[in-house]
């Protein structure tokens, strides 16, 4: 894959969604499907009003490290600018870290994951 944009960005949730990308991005935007290895999905309720409503609902997916190697996650590689790619953080919920991921396909993207706390 050749980026267009200088961000690659693997969503497997609502940054799919039509009305997330007009609102958050401006435009809809073309993914690759793709996939996460070694993590698996869970859900997270959300309490961000601003969220819900772009989103149109409070129940969010969340990926996790799984201890079973044949789990992925699968999902869509978007190409995104540096202005939409801060956009996408702004909207993901402080449950979420961007962190550089390798893909199924061997592509390095950026994945929001579930965030872990500082330790003290």
């Amino acid at each position: 894959m050749t980026l267009s944009a200088p961000h690659a960005l693997f969503t497997y949730g609502t940054l799919q969604v039509r009305e997330v990308q007009l609102a958050r991005f401006g435009r809809l935007l073309q993914g690759r499907r793709d996939a996460l290895p070694g993590y698996r999905t869970t859900e997270l309720q959300i309490t961000d009003p601003d969220v819900i409503a772009v989103s149109g609902t409070d129940r969010h997916l969340l990926v996790i490290p799984s201890d079973d190697p044949a789990d992925s996650v699968e999902g869509v590689v978007l190409e995104l600018t540096d202005k939409e790619l801060a956009a996408a953080d702004d909207y993901e919920v402080d449950d979420y870290a961007r962190v550089e991921v390798t893909l199924v396909s061997g592509i390095k993207a950026w994945a929001y994951l579930e965030s872990t706390p500082s330790v003290l």
